[in-house]
């Protein structure tokens, strides 16, 4: 003999139901604080590996998402491709304006929040997003918004930190010490393979993974503690959320970290950081 057991109440699963808003507010926050250019550029390599990965051509719609400050929309932007690069932090797109305008590039930058593109359906080629589009709280929204917008048989090209690299180890440390929103994934399951089937797979004719690594490259551990505690929003913002022998220990953890990983031999710190290139062809 069988029980059924009833569904929890509406009610029940809206009180467990991240406040997704609320989240978006303090990201927003978050990465406006400090100054994400100073590490955002030190990734330039990753958005030209990726134009390439996904063969992107002259003249294709492209739009890049969370596109920080543009990377990604820089090197589609090079490759005379007609892009839009779009962010939900305001800041964050006067940084890659000014950017595209010293090299003479013709980009439209406009606010967009991943998880509600204000874009037709099947309006361009090309999407785009380097450590950007990870972040959005709503994975299985912000992954429709990308395969809404884009045309069928366009590609979606995607660059994220998995779990098992070095940034996917930052998060976790950092989580011990100051604690993620509750009831929200963390972003570098964007690294999985198998979150990335759960999430493209019904609509992807083709989904492909390789393995890459970025070379975090400072002058020591220290320097990099410094530059991401002053500069780079999650850092800053968990050390200003902890008292002087909270900061302390989250440096000694960063900082075993990179001892751990540092590969420089002595002549400045080399840390490799595994991420997935993703490029999904959409059916």
């Amino acid at each position: 003999m069988s029980t059924l057991t009833a569904p929890p109440s509406t009610s029940a699963a809206a009180a467990a139901a991240p406040d997704y808003a609320a989240i978006k507010q303090r990201q927003q926050a978050t990465w406006a604080s400090g100054d994400y250019t100073v590490v955002g550029t030190t990734l330039q390599i990753v958005g030209e590996t990726l134009a390439e990965a996904v063969d992107l051509r002259a003249d294709e719609r492209v739009l890049d998402v969370a596109a920080g400050n543009g990377n990604a929309t820089l090197a589609a932007a090079r490759r005379f491709a007609r892009v839009t690069s779009t962010d939900y932090v305001q800041a964050l797109l006067d940084k890659g304006r000014a950017r595209a305008a010293a090299e003479g590039l013709d980009v439209t930058f406009e606010v967009a929040d991943a998880e509600a593109l204000p874009y037709g359906d099947a309006t361009f080629d090309v999407v785009l997003s380097t450590f950007g589009v990870m972040f959005a709280p709503d994975h299985a929204s912000a992954a429709r918004e990308m395969l809404r917008v884009v045309r069928p048989g366009g590609r979606i090209a995607l660059a994220n930190w998995t779990p098992e690299g070095f940034i996917g180890r930052l998060f976790k440390i950092i989580g011990t010490h100051v604690a993620p929103p509750a009831g929200v994934r963390s972003p570098a399951l964007w690294g999985s393979e198998p979150h990335l089937v759960a999430l493209f797979g019904p609509r992807a004719r083709d989904l492909r993974v390789e393995h890459r690594k970025f070379h975090f490259r400072y002058r020591s551990a220290a320097h990099f503690v410094q530059v991401f505690r002053e500069f780079y929003g999650p850092t800053h913002k968990a050390f200003g959320a902890l008292d002087v022998a909270g900061q302390a220990a989250l440096q000694r953890d960063i900082t075993a970290l990179l001892d751990e990983l540092d590969i420089g031999g002595g002549r400045g710190l080399v840390v490799p950081s595994e991420y997935a290139e993703v490029v999904i062809t959409v059916g």
